[in-house]
């Protein structure tokens, strides 16, 4: 039995990404997930938002939030399949602490 731990994910598209395609890559981290032993995967689109500061000379990303149930070998395998997408211009993914009743 595999111990599975909390994650959040997310990572900002740049802004000329179509809908269609924006929808194409939440399925692909979706299955990409699934395929890789993760549960209770629920996915967000928090949409187009202005940025901070200037990235790879954009000020607006398509902001999507992923929360699911993994272990920690999946984390490396993920973050290097968004490190080579051209379409991602930040990702981060923390570990999330459980609040347990007492």
């Amino acid at each position: 039995m595999m111990f599975l731990t909390c994650y959040e994910t997310i990572y900002i598209l740049k802004p000329h990404v179509t809908n269609s395609f924006n929808l194409f890559l939440i399925n692909y981290y979706k299955c990409l997930l699934k395929l890789k032993g993760a549960i209770n995967i629920i996915v967000a689109n928090k949409g187009k938002r202005y940025l901070s500061y200037n990235i790879l000379y954009s000020y607006e990303g398509i902001y999507i939030q992923m929360n699911y149930q993994a272990n920690g070998k999946l984390l490396k395998y993920l973050e290097k399949s968004m490190r080579f997408n051209n379409n991602i211009i930040r990702y981060l993914t923390v570990k999330l602490d459980m609040i347990k009743n007492i």
